[in-house]
């Protein structure tokens, strides 16, 4: 791990409306392509955001957050498998090492989320191993500011891993139930095939059994995708997920029991009944999107090629507007995630050998959603 510290120096980046900093993207990124399925044209201004502070730099190749409770949360690191404990003030200690954890290129320590049930609180994380991508859960020991890890437990084991498209993301939907995201893992053809794992959104009880009303009679949720990391849900229920085109269009979707979602059939928009269209698109140098999430009726999608935040506000499963690109400047941007006080966490990630690193990255960022 890197030198991480919390600091208060407010992030130099002025958002829109403000003039960028030296280091900002510069020019006004395109809005996604083609007109969003059920857009208004009557829609007021979006949220606004406030200026970004640090919370904690110096992370390594840092991917994904999970609030705690009484404030703070924990950070996964991909190569290294470590789980970070930052504080509330940004105090920051190694609060384990997930066992197993293997690092090939975009494999290793990814998606974790915290559940409390069955006698205690307990993390979740999706990790490569030597074999395969699975999701474990491991007791978090100790209190705040002394969290540990107990051993971990398998819960959801067989997914195929490669180099690459190996999605990655957890979250405890609204039902309680545990929703895991997986990418194609480069066998394209597993993403149509209904009893395979890879190129999915899994849907399982905690303990990892296919949850109930789940549309196949086993784990999978949706189907006919590439790469989905992120997943969030609209205060009506509405799910939502991002998706890694291949070389033409990424996409936000909503997300449906039993939606065939194309991959490889189709990218982007088709038009074709068979499939489930996006609601957006983007050109994959605009987005590259990881995490996703909602505050009210507004979705942040961090974009990691795209390096920006694309604001999207929603009415239902309809999206509201024109999308907004918000955060540019601060490179790569892995995940964003509600902070619990109405705000957004915001992790960077130019520390993954994909990116151009600056000084401090990588990064935490905090910022204040008025609106």
């Amino acid at each position: 791990m890197r030198r991480a510290q919390a600091t208060a120096v407010i992030a130099v980046l002025l958002l829109a409306g403000c003039s960028p900093a030296p280091d900002a993207t510069t020019g006004t990124p395109s809005a996604p392509a083609g007109t969003p399925s059920g857009t208004s044209t009557s829609a007021t201004g979006p949220q606004t955001l406030g200026r970004p502070a640090t919370v904690v730099d110096g992370l390594d190749a840092p991917w994904s957050l999970a609030a705690l409770p009484g404030g703070g949360f924990l950070v996964s690191q991909r190569d290294d498998g470590r789980i970070l404990e930052v504080g509330p003030t940004g105090s920051v200690r190694v609060a384990g090492t997930v066992r197993g954890v293997v690092h090939v290129g975009e494999g290793g320590l990814n998606g974790i989320a915290l559940w409390t049930g069955d006698g205690g609180t307990w993390l979740y994380a999706y990790h490569a191993t030597a074999a395969d991508n699975r999701v474990v859960r491991m007791r978090l020991t100790g209190a705040a500011g002394s969290y540990g890890l107990s051993a971990p437990q398998p819960v959801v084991t067989g997914i195929r891993t490669a180099s690459t498209h190996n999605g990655g993301r957890l979250a405890f939907g609204p039902d309680g139930m545990l929703y895991v995201t997986t990418g194609d893992a480069q066998h394209s053809d597993d993403a149509q095939d209904r009893d395979s794992l890879n190129g999915k959104i899994l849907r399982v009880t905690p303990r990892g059994d296919p949850a109930a009303g789940n549309p196949f009679g086993n784990a999978v949720y949706s189907y006919g995708h590439r790469n989905v990391q992120g997943i969030a849900w609209t205060p009506d229920g509405t799910m939502w997920a991002t998706e890694f085109g291949q070389n033409t269009w990424d996409e936000l979707n909503v997300i449906v029991p039993g939606g065939d979602y194309g991959w490889p059939v189709v990218e982007g928009r088709a038009g074709d009944p068979r499939y489930r269209d996006p609601l957006l698109q983007w050109p994959t140098d605009q987005a590259s999107p990881s995490g996703l999430a909602a505050v009210g009726d507004t979705l942040y999608l961090a974009c990691l090629r795209g390096a920006r935040v694309w604001q999207v506000r929603t009415a239902g499963a309809q999206v509201v507007g024109d999308a907004v690109a918000q955060l540019t400047g601060f490179g790569r941007i892995r995940d964003v995630a509600p902070d619990g006080n109405g705000g957004l966490w915001v992790l960077t990630n130019n520390t993954d050998g994909r990116g151009s690193p600056r000084p401090g990255d990588d990064r935490v960022l905090r910022v204040t959603v008025n609106g």
